[in-house]
This record gives structure tokens, sequence and C-alpha cells, in this order.
């Protein structure tokens, strides 16, 4: 007895999931059938995902705070002495962008730029976010440059996969978003991501 359910079971799986594959690849007549995502695409999205976040971020800390680290409140307990300022931290940001995509693009490192502090002759907020807007620029073009037949080659150098360098670009940002979401937060700003949308 046991046999044969099982095999009215998988026989039951088989249709459902050729039915659900039918279902998706079916349009009316007529109708442009939609493209298959690319992996490309994917990491296209989440790139712009981290990008909005962070530039929204940016964009709500007054200049005048940009200087702002925690170490200035004097917590009683706290450990952060020589932490990054705000500005630091979205400096940081964006040269680790470009460490970590440039490798992808081929591109040459901007002027000035010689570790994950930034150049130091990038000081004002207006400075500070078009070098974070170029550095997801250069993002976006490195997304571009995965196929699936080159995602698994290590660029120059590197030791990780075009898709590891691509994704961990993402992951670092969202880390560093995190990070300076607690500083809007520490300076009575609430972040862009958790202010109520008006209808």
């Amino acid at each position: 007895m046991r046999p044969v359910r099982m095999f009215l079971l998988l026989t039951v799986l088989i249709f459902a999931v050729t039915a659900l594959g039918q279902g998706t690849k079916s349009t009316a007549a007529g109708a442009p059938q939609a493209q298959e995502p690319t992996i490309a695409a994917i990491v296209d999205r989440e790139i712009s995902n981290v990008e909005k976040q962070l530039l929204d971020v940016a964009e709500a800390m007054p200049e005048e705070k940009y200087n702002f680290t925690p170490e200035s409140l004097n917590i009683p307990g706290d450990d952060y002495k020589g932490v990054r300022t705000f500005a630091g931290q979205v400096k940081h940001v964006a040269a680790s962008n470009y460490f970590i995509w440039s490798p992808l693009t081929g591109d040459k490192m901007p002027e000035g730029l010689k570790d994950g502090n930034g150049p130091q002759s990038i000081k004002t907020k207006a400075e500070i976010i078009s070098f974070l807007k170029d550095s997801f620029a250069l993002g976006h073009k490195a997304a571009a440059t995965l196929t699936t037949e080159k995602m698994l080659q290590t660029p120059g150098s590197s030791k990780s996969t075009r898709l590891r360098l691509a994704v961990f670009g993402v992951e670092h940002a969202f880390d560093h978003y995190g990070q300076l979401v607690e500083y809007l937060r520490m300076n009575g700003i609430v972040p862009p991501a958790g202010r109520r949308q008006s209808d």
C-alpha cells in the first residue's frame, strides 16, 4: 500500500510543478512573453536598493552634523573611541565600492583614493554624496559584467569570483547603512526608510 501512495504523491507533484511552470510561461495571444531574469539584473536591483537607502540617509543628515561621531556623546561604558564620523562612514562605503567593484570593470580608481577612507580632498556634504553616487554608478557597471559564463571567474589577482565581489559590495554597504541609521537616531533624526509614507 505504501509504494502506491508514494507513486500517487509523486505523480501529483510532477503534474503540479508542470502546471505551475506552464502557467508562468503562457501568455495571452499577441502579448509579449516576460524575459527570464538574469544574474546581472538581479544583482543590479540589489545595488539599486542599497544605493537608495544610503543616499537617503546621507541626504537626511544635516551638513553641520557630518562630523558627528558617537564618541562625542560620552556615554558611560561606551567604546566609541576612534570610530569614523558620519562623513567618514559614507566616504568609506564609496571608497570600498571602488575597491570591490573596479576589478570587475577594469576602471581606474578616482584621484586621491588610496585606502578605505576615501580621498582627503572630499570634504563637503555635496562632494561626499557625489562621490557616493559615482561609486554606485561603478556598481551598476560591475553588475552588467555578470554573465553565466563569467560570473565564477576570478578577475585579475582577486581570490574572489566576480559574483562574490558584486554581491559583497552590497553586503558591505548594508552593514554601514545600519551604522549610519544609528548615527541619525543619535541626533534625533528618523531615518527616511522609517518615516511613515503619506497617502
